[in-house]
């Protein structure tokens, strides 16, 4: 069997599983980090389509509370990874250019630093549009308890008998998922 076979997209939660009635919350103990972990290891693989729902549902209230700034971060954040790209791949290309044309070199390196600061705002909301999703589904991992089905749908993802896309992010990660 190949690889794309055995991929599989984990089935979307109820709300009263992921978020109501049924589901109970508890801080964890923060001095058994290793519980701690399994737990959120668990529950990611567990509630990975519900986290995807809820990440994409925040980006997008985000967006749609400031669609400009985010439009405008999105184009900052681009523009800043192709420059970084660029200068670690073409090294010597820009030390030469830097050689041969140092006011150019530093008229830019203003114009840039200008860019960022004028476009920080715009910066900030699309990095907030990312970073809170990311932070809501690691509180919500943190707090909500496993339940028996849970232990049980990711002893099969453990088996290998199916494959999710948590569960190749987080061997990706090299988290050891023995144990869950």
């Amino acid at each position: 069997m190949n690889k794309v076979s055995e991929f599989e997209i984990a089935p979307l939660r109820s709300l009263d599983d992921f978020l109501l009635e049924s589901a109970r919350f508890q801080i964890p103990n923060v001095n058994d980090l290793e519980k701690w972990g399994k737990r959120v290891s668990s529950n990611l693989l567990y509630y990975q389509s519900n986290y995807f729902l809820m990440s994409l549902i925040i980006f997008v209230i985000v967006g749609v509370i400031h669609p400009t700034k985010m439009a405008c971060g999105f184009v900052v954040t681009a523009v800043i990874f192709m420059v970084f790209s660029y200068i670690t791949n073409e090294r010597f290309a820009a030390a030469q250019f830097k050689k041969k044309h140092p006011i150019v070199s530093l008229l830019l390196i203003l114009a840039g630093c200008y860019f960022v600061a004028y476009m920080l705002k715009s910066l900030l909301v699309f990095l907030f549009g990312i970073l809170l999703p990311i932070s809501a589904t690691f509180i919500h991992s943190s707090l909500r308890l496993r339940n028996i089905k849970n232990k049980i749908v990711n002893r099969v993802e453990n088996l290998g008998l199916k494959r999710t896309p948590m569960g190749i992010f987080l061997e990706q990660l090299g988290l050891d998922q023995e144990g869950f």
